[in-house]
């Protein structure tokens, strides 16, 4: 194997997946997403596959692998066109944390229900006013005798209506520095106080996104996650595989509108020749198929990165890849639509409704302040701008949308 190329571990595992995918697609997935199911079948058997919690350490019921590995499942899920959102929340973003920093009590009463995708966790740091800048959020925890009161706002956030628990993100108040700090916290959906609105959405997905009212809702002192006065190490230890995973969806994505834009070129004949002997029709797609191609390298290379343990370059990394990966996703969903034409806005080939929401990768997640950052300095020293240059760029990363 040359260091370009996935091991045969990873090879193996993409072709069972894709073989897997296929007795579900794409047909199945807007069925239920238009119908206001859930694609609880695929998910179920996903788990009991070994897929979901592939990441996740063996000891607790996963299989062992790396964040890698968990990427290569969401993409190739994306390009059978069945991504699965939760996955990129459940075991990516908090079964990372909790098998990071969690206890070992909190790894084996969470870990085992992650892997197999009987329990399902879902993530809010997302706010109204502070966005993800977790510097900035308001909802807070606090102290009593028996453990923590939280209260606060989410806004944006996925899958509520199918977790048993959410990972939050809360800010506690530090009595040795009087400052706020970043803290997590799992709390049960359940949990009185704790409530959750849906918001409608224009985006045909079965994951639903919500918004969450948190009112003096009380947890035991073993809800906390981690150290609480190393938070925003250990958000970031779940923030960077968000990132890897969201550009594995939108790349899983982009695959599956170019093999639905060649299969068209093909077959579809204008005065008796196939539209994709025309190079105007085939050029772009090729240039899909060869940034496609570049950003699979950097997803690649930020999973790898991370897998290391090196979090610092993880995170550049990461938000590279998304990045990339988001803005082909939507070049070839574009792409896809103008080859197809008339035919794409009707529900028998579904890509429009696959552009609205491909775009919402260039959306979310965001790059976080520090990371967005390194990247805008970066640029800046590629460049050669100014110091002023950097200054508005360090300004910008001030309010959170760096």
């Amino acid at each position: 194997m040359n260091r370009y190329e996935e091991s045969e571990e990873r090879q193996q595992l993409r072709a069972a997946v894709r073989a897997f995918a296929a007795k579900y697609g794409r047909e199945y997935f807007v069925r239920k997403a238009r119908s206001g199911e859930k694609t609880s079948e695929l998910w179920a058997e996903a788990g009991r596959l070994g897929y979901l919690g592939v990441n996740l350490p063996e000891e607790y019921g996963g299989g062992g692998g790396g964040l890698g590995d968990l990427a290569a499942v969401c993409e190739e899920l994306a390009a059978a066109g069945c991504p699965l959102l939760l996955m990129i929340v459940s075991p990516a973003i908090c079964g990372t944390v909790i098998s990071r920093y969690g206890t070992d009590t909190q790894r084996k009463q969470w870990l085992p229900g992650l892997a197999d995708g009987t329990f399902t966790m879902a993530f809010a740091i997302t706010e109204p006013d502070a966005g993800s800048n977790a510097h900035k959020i308001t909802t807070t925890a606090r102290r009593n005798q028996d453990g923590w009161i939280l209260n606060g706002r989410k806004v944006f956030i996925s899958g509520v209506d199918e977790a048993q628990a959410v990972l939050v993100v809360a800010r506690r108040h530090d009595a040795r520095t009087g400052r706020l700090k970043p803290a997590l916290f799992v709390v049960p959906t359940d949990a009185p106080g704790f409530e959750y609105k849906m918001i409608e959405m224009d985006i045909v997905s079965p994951e639903k996104q919500f918004g969450l009212f948190i009112d003096d809702v009380r947890l035991p002192a073993d809800a906390l996650v981690g150290d609480e006065d190393a938070a925003i190490a250990q958000l970031f230890a779940g923030l960077n595989p968000e990132r890897v995973m969201a550009a594995a969806f939108s790349i899983g994505a982009a695959r599956y509108a170019l093999d639905r834009a060649v299969d068209y070129a093909r077959t579809r004949a204008v005065f008796g020749t196939p539209i994709g002997a025309h190079q105007a029709v085939a050029h772009p797609l090729a240039d899909s198929a060869i940034q496609i191609e570049l950003v699979r390298l950097m997803i690649q290379k930020a999973a790898a990165v991370y897998d290391s343990g090196d979090d610092a370059g993880a995170g550049e990394a990461a938000n590279m890849a998304k990045y990339a990966a988001a803005e082909v996703a939507c070049d070839t969903v574009d792409r896809a639509i103008q080859v197809h034409g008339g035919n794409a806005f009707t529900s028998e080939y579904g890509l429009a409704a696959m552009a609205a929401a491909i775009r919402a990768g260039r959306v979310a997640p965001a790059r976080q302040m520090g990371q967005g950052l390194a990247l805008v300095s970066r640029a800046v020293a590629v460049l050669g701008e100014d110091d002023g240059a950097v200054g508005r760029g360090r300004a910008e990363g001030d309010r959170g949308v760096a």
